[in-house]
Formats: C-alpha cells, sequence, structure tokens
C-alpha cells in the first residue's frame, strides 16, 4: 500500500519497499561522510534498509554540546530525489542528553560545504521536522520541493541544524535516514573524450554505388 497523504507530508506505514522507491541501494556508503557525528562512520550506519527503518540502533549523535549535523550522501548514479525521511525518538538512551531534529536544510550536488557554507548558503529546501509521536507506526516522508533542485543529482547534503530541546547545546539524535525518488542507471563515471585535429583522407573513404570507394 502506498504512504498516504497528510498536510505536506506522507505516512509510510509499510513493511516492505513494495513500491522499489528507496533510493538506498543507489548510495554509495563508503564515500558517505558527516561532519560532528560522536562516532567514526556513524552517518553511513543510519542509511538502513526501508524495513530496518524503525529500529532506534544503530544511531547518528552530534557531539556533546552541539545541535548540529552535517550528512553527505553520495549517489553512485544520476537519481531523482522526491522525498526524505528522518526518523528518531526522544530522549537520548545514555547519559547524553539529546533530542530529534526540527529543521534541517537540504543541498543537491553541494560537495564541498562544511559548516560555515552550510550556514551561508541557501539550502535547495528546508525543512520542519515534525516530532516522533506525530506518528509511531511508521515514517513520514517529506517532499523536496522545488522538484526539479532534486533531478538527475549525483549527491544529497543534509543539515541538521537544531533539534526540540529547549536548550541550544542538547545533542541531535536521528534514528533513520530514508530517501526515495528513482534512479536512472547511469552510472558515474569520467568520460574520456577523443578529438581529431585534422581529418585524414585515408579515414573518411567512402563505399560508390557498386562497392568501389571513392
Amino acid at each position: 500500500m502506498p504512504p498516504h497523504l497528510c498536510d505536506g507530508h506522507e505516512h509510510d506505514d509499510t513493511d516492505q519497499d513494495d513500491l522499489g522507491l528507496s533510493l538506498r541501494p543507489q548510495i554509495d556508503l563508503d564515500k558517505v561522510t558527516c561532519l560532528n557525528e560522536d562516532r567514526p562512520n556513524a552517518g553511513r550506519t543510519i542509511l538502513k534498509l526501508h524495513e530496518d527503518r524503525l529500529t532506534v540502533t544503530p544511531f547518528l549523535r552530534s557531539n556533546e554540546d552541539d545541535p548540529e549535523l552535517l550528512l553527505y550522501i553520495p549517489f553512485t548514479e544520476a537519481v531523482t530525489v522526491r522525498t526524505l525521511s528522518i526518523q528518531s525518538f526522544e530522549g537520548g538512551n545514555d547519559e547524553i542528553p539529546s533530542a530529534p531534529p526540527r529543521t534541517i536544510k537540504v543541498f543537491a550536488n553541494k560537495d564541498d560545504l562544511d559548516f560555515d557554507t552550510a550556514r551561508d548558503t541557501p539550502a535547495h529546501c528546508e525543512v520542519e521536522v515534525l516530532p516522533p509521536d506525530h506518528f509511531v507506526e511508521g515514517t513520514l516522508d517529506y517532499p523536496l520541493r522545488p522538484a526539479g533542485r532534486f533531478q538527475n543529482i549525483s549527491s544529497l547534503t543534509i543539515m541538521f541544524v537544531d533539534n526540540f530541546a529547549e536548550d541550544d547545546d542538547v545533542s541531535t539524535l536521528v534514528t533513520y535516514v530514508g530517501i526515495k525518488g528513482k534512479g536512472s542507471r547511469q552510472k558515474r563515471m569520467a568520460v574520456k573524450t577523443v578529438y581529431e585535429s585534422r581529418g585524414m583522407t585515408k579515414d573518411h573513404k567512402v563505399k560508390g554505388e557498386f562497392g568501389n570507394q571513392q
């Protein structure tokens, strides 16, 4: 059953990706990076399979006393991204206070962002994430608009700006990031072009009407 619409987002309570919309197979996981994560490579662990999206571990958390995260997600082929899903839960599970993300900035094809440039650069899309208790049976899919900004892209960068904590120095906690859309099957590769500086007569012989070369 497809997700149903709800005031600017969709509810997805399906167990499997029956429609084949998940772009996880197109993510280049080995090249995923995240700035300000409290554990190395935690960012790539929350790009889970669709059926695992409600699990609370592994998770991504920002460093203590700093809510910001910058997650860079490259793809192995050109993709069109339609929706983004963010999952979390209230409160941390250990001694470090943390909270679910509230505001995110989304960039397409920005491969060299750091926190300074991400703060100063207008996002291609901004999303106000709803609290986790809005829909506990599944996940929420937020459409990325304008849609044209996210067609045939090679990477997505997500900046988690703040969270639902009252204090600005509480860590941000994310348990799942899901991306839906369509792949192009056009693999990313270097293209080598050979230019002919001057045409040679022997390379451009044409067969005549009776098979003679002219």
